[in-house]
């Protein structure tokens, strides 16, 4: 099945892995209208394919912007929250989806981007990027899961520090902090985004997959709680062929050839 592409944003392939684009010049301010086609370009990636990588970018020189604040003014409280949840949902479905995300963070990444990206599951940073969640500048809080993320993303002082002044950092400040994973060379978030989600793509997929819901458990759940799903995930995968082949091919001294079953 082909994704087709939405007013705001695009997707095409690279091999086996999915790029999705979004392309709402000057600076891809975030919308509604973007905050959907989203959510509905990675369902229908989702419902295509269990597994996989998808690699999020934004088209020309800024990954994404805030969002489109020209709203705000009219907004009471159940607005507010109204348009926060509808936002949300695409953070949280790619955040709990059975695929690995990666963002792909070019130029500025700023507000909503920034959220967007720490969504993601790893982040690649091109070196001459500014990221940071500057809300409280007008009056506002990060409100589409920028308080909570960034809190478990960095330590949560540095996180407090970053949402309170609101000011920006720069890529190699990013990843020092550990706001980001990788920092690429100017121009080559894509790039180094792709050879990461290479890597991944030759590992067991439904393993990738169980091992990404079983992180995300370390959040949701106690430790002890943690612990137990984690015994039950690493008990399903015995009942996958994907396992049996692992196995053999280690014990052959080959390749594996995964298929996802």
């Amino acid at each position: 099945m082909m994704i087709q592409n939405k007013q705001y944003v695009k997707h095409h392939k690279v091999g086996d892995i999915d790029i999705v684009t979004v392309d709402r010049p000057p600076v891809n301010a975030l919308s509604e209208i973007i905050d959907q086609e989203l959510k509905q370009t990675f369902v229908e990636l989702c419902e295509q394919n269990l597994y996989g990588v998808i690699i999020l970018t934004g088209a020309g020189n800024t990954f994404m912007a805030g969002a489109d604040i020209t709203r705000f003014p009219s907004l009471d409280s159940d607005g507010g929250a109204s348009l926060a949840r509808i936002a949300k949902e695409g953070l949280d479905y790619i955040e709990n989806s059975s695929k690995v995300v990666i963002a792909a963070i070019n130029g500025v990444a700023l507000g909503g981007g920034c959220e967007w990206a720490l969504a993601c599951d790893i982040r690649v940073i091109d070196e001459s990027t500014i990221i940071g969640l500057p809300e409280v500048s007008i009056g506002v809080l990060p409100g589409v899961g920028g308080t909570q993320r960034l809190a478990r993303q960095v330590a949560v002082g540095k996180a407090k520090e970053l949402i309170f002044t609101g000011d920006p950092v720069k890529a190699n400040e990013a990843y020092r902090i550990g706001l980001v994973e990788r920092v690429a060379a100017k121009g080559e978030a894509v790039s180094e985004s792709i050879k990461l989600a290479e890597r991944i793509l030759k590992r067991g997929p439904i393993a990738v997959a169980k091992s990404k819901e079983s992180i995300n458990n370390s959040v949701s759940m106690t430790a002890d709680e943690g612990f137990k799903a984690e015994t039950r995930l690493f008990g399903e995968l015995f009942d996958t062929a994907d396992q049996k082949e692992g196995a053999a091919a280690f014990f052959e001294k080959r390749k594996p050839v995964f298929k996802g079953v």
